[in-house]
């Protein structure tokens, strides 16, 4: 437990190199591409209109929530995704990559996963805004009850520090594990509610509470009640609770990995 808590003190001392850093890593990123930066919106809007045309389209049936056309409903879905999904996966390889860096540098291990997580929220930003205004051209206006979107953008963030911690380790410690996460991924992108709301759908309800304890389902779930003020975080406090420990027990358990073996980074990459 004092092991996290000093890694998340180390992620405030350290906020103002995670910004710089995370800057400076989005333009070398794009920094021989025509678009540069532009990527970063352009290749989720190339996902969304994809994922319209066979899952709005082709495959549509009905609307997702009575009142609510099924584009904004799933963009404000996949907006949390796509940064939970990227953020994870690049969080994940966060320290093998860099940790020969950092070594000769004065500033915690620990906040290089926390780079990936400030450097993907420019895009994460960009897709909300976009659902909003697919939103507010449905004729769905915001209400008081949008500010709960506050409290589950705290759960992402909490949720995507808590994993990039473990998963950074994990992936140093075993190098498939990369792998395995994006396989992973990819399985919980269907049972995630992203394209479809599985609750209205015909699934029994027993793998209904099962797939909701998915932790992505939470967020991504949360963050469009709150938008379309069609719930509250009180409609599930079995979710809630349930999310909160896992977040906690995977930030315990990374932190005890990340100081155990944080010494020997450098010779295990």
């Amino acid at each position: 437990m004092n092991a996290m808590f000093q890694i998340i003190k180390d992620q405030f001392l350290n906020f103002k190199i995670i910004r710089r850093m995370a800057k400076y890593d989005d333009r070398a990123t794009y920094q021989s591409h025509y678009l540069g930066l532009a990527w970063e919106f352009l290749n989720p809007l190339i996902q969304v209109g994809i994922y319209y045309l066979v899952f709005g389209v082709a495959l549509r049936r009905g609307d997702p929530i009575p009142g609510v056309p099924y584009l904004p409903w799933m963009v404000l879905g996949i907006a949390p995704w796509l940064y939970m999904n990227k953020t994870t996966l690049d969080a994940s390889r966060s320290v093998y990559q860099q940790v020969g860096l950092v070594s000769k540098m004065k500033f915690p291990v620990s906040v290089l996963p926390s780079i990936k997580i400030y450097g993907n929220l420019y895009s994460f930003w960009t897709m909300i805004a976009f659902g909003l205004v697919l939103t507010f051209a449905s004729h769905i206006g915001l209400t008081i009850l949008s500010l709960q979107f506050i409290y589950y953008f705290i759960c992402m963030i909490a949720l995507m520090f808590s994993l990039g911690i473990f998963n950074s380790t994990v992936s140093v410690l075993i190098r498939d594990w990369h792998i395995t996460l994006q396989s992973i991924l990819r399985m919980l992108f269907y049972i995630s509610g992203v394209l479809f709301n599985f609750v209205t759908s015909n699934f029994p309800k027993t793998l209904v509470r099962l797939l909701e304890l998915n932790p992505f389902y939470y967020v991504i779930n949360g963050m469009r009640i709150s938008l379309l003020s069609n719930g509250t975080i009180l409609q599930n406090p079995s979710l809630t609770v349930f999310f909160w420990c896992f977040v906690v027990t995977m930030a315990i358990l990374g932190s005890y990995l990340h100081n155990k073996f944080r010494a020997d980074f450098v010779d295990l990459v």
